[in-house]
């Protein structure tokens, strides 16, 4: 579509440069945009627009403008953000390009608006070291709710610190993603990233897991590095930390504090450089409220928050997450699926997601398995599942079980204490108590 000289052209110019095919697929990044969008070029060649671009959408975004009507927009003062949360304000030119005069794509030219952050674009197009990588990046994360985009940005940030830092989101929503897109951007990404679900190690084993084994400590025992020692100067990714007992949940806290840890059977500390990610997919404040959780611990790990948004409360990212699992089930099944039709989007947009998007992602790859082409109906999702017909629940009674959940969750934080629910609830202690015996909850 553009030919080698051209390309060669933008790699040494100041503005930003971003080629896209008709579709909208990124086929070239100047390294000036790179820069100037603190975007990774490998990455996110190859991707459409949005997924790079998530505040964007196909009616805010001039390049997707372009591709359907052809017109030029020039010198267009913009605001975005990018895969990683960054907010970014650029002066903008996009053009039309023609082959054999057919629209075949576009160009997007672009400078900074305000040069204030001073990014000194030569030494950012200077040759670095490529970076350790874990598996996933801020682009891998897809999604243009505003809670999700507020939670990237914070992560990004964290990325950047030393601090301890602590995600809570349900099952399925991607917790990893974001631990793995902090330490690819982070000062350690050069270094070990060690991961590991508490919850999977038997409790005879975990202590040993986590701090390492003296040899001689018992028959049979050899040195052995813990979890802590084998991250040492990298990134130390704990999921379910509320399933460790409470005597480990206080160790853990001392190594955090002191950054030393101490082998089984052994005399002598060693020094260890550590940060921990710690993931939950239950509340902590519920964790601390059952006793599942010490609140020193909890303390220590909170150093800096992010809440993960369930799927159903982002319903406006489902259509996303079905074009990418639909082009990524394609390529891994040579499948050659078209799109969803309107009345299977708007049923898989109803439904609620307790797995989020790893449900999603399950129904998606789970039509693959009997059509490989055409387009996704609403009798594809039934015959996959066909407890997934539609049950009509009155909106009552909706109303009865969400009410109910928050009122369990206020008794089990004030441990039964109806005065104190009450008073977190914001309704009289006597109007707790009726609704109490309502709901039949002990």
């Amino acid at each position: 579509m553009i030919n080698d000289n051209l390309i060669h052209l933008f790699r040494f110019i100041d503005e930003g440069v971003i080629l896209v095919d008709h579709l909208g697929n990124i086929i070239y990044i100047n390294e000036s945009a790179a820069c100037i969008d603190n975007i990774d070029k490998e990455t996110s060649e190859g991707r459409h627009i949005l997924y790079v671009y998530p505040s964007l959408s196909k009616k805010k975004s001039t390049i997707m403008k372009v591709l359907r009507t052809g017109e030029e927009f020039e010198n267009i003062e913009k605001k975005y953000r990018n895969y990683k949360g960054e907010e970014i304000s650029v002066i903008s030119s996009t053009y039309p390009i023609y082959e054999k005069n057919k629209l075949a794509g576009a160009a997007e030219i672009f400078k900074l608006k305000s040069e204030n952050k001073a990014k000194q674009i030569d030494e950012k197009l200077s040759p670095i070291e490529k970076p350790f990588k874990t598996r996933y990046d801020f682009i891998d994360i897809i999604g243009k709710n505003k809670e999700l985009l507020d939670a990237k940005e914070r992560a990004y940030k964290a990325s950047k610190t030393e601090s301890p830092v602590l995600i809570y989101g349900e099952t399925g929503v991607g917790k990893e993603l974001f631990v793995g897109s902090i330490h690819n951007n982070s000062n350690r990404k050069h270094r070990p990233f060690i991961a590991e679900n508490i919850s999977a190690i038997p409790n005879s084993l975990i202590e040993g897991a986590l701090f390492g084994v003296s040899k001689g400590s018992f028959t049979g025992a050899i040195d052995k590095k813990g979890l802590f020692e084998m991250a040492d100067g990298g990134t130390l990714y704990l999921d379910e930390v509320s399933s460790l007992p409470e005597s480990l949940q206080s160790k853990l806290l001392r190594v955090l504090q002191e950054k030393k840890v101490l082998r089984i059977g052994d005399e002598a500390y060693r020094d260890i450089d550590v940060r921990i990610i710690a993931t939950f997919n239950e509340e902590p404040e519920k964790l601390i409220a059952e006793g599942r959780l010490r609140k020193d611990l909890y303390y220590r790990l909170n150093v800096v928050r992010i809440n993960i948004p369930a799927l159903r409360k982002r319903k406006e990212d489902i259509p996303l997450f079905i074009n990418y699992f639909i082009g990524y089930y394609n390529n891994k099944f040579h499948g050659e699926i078209e799109k969803i039709n309107k009345e299977a989007l708007d049923y898989l947009i109803s439904l609620d997601y307790n797995g989020n998007v790893r449900e999603l992602k399950y129904i998606i790859e789970g039509i693959f398995n009997f059509k490989k082409a055409g387009i996704i109906n609403k009798e594809d999702i039934i015959n996959l599942r066909p407890e997934m017909l539609e049950s009509k629940v009155p909106f009552c009674e909706k109303i009865d079980e969400y009410e109910k959940k928050l009122i369990t969750e206020a008794l089990v934080k004030w441990n039964y204490n109806v005065s104190k629910a009450a008073a977190q609830l914001i309704i009289p202690r006597q109007t707790l108590q009726s609704k109490i015996k309502k709901y039949n909850i002990t």
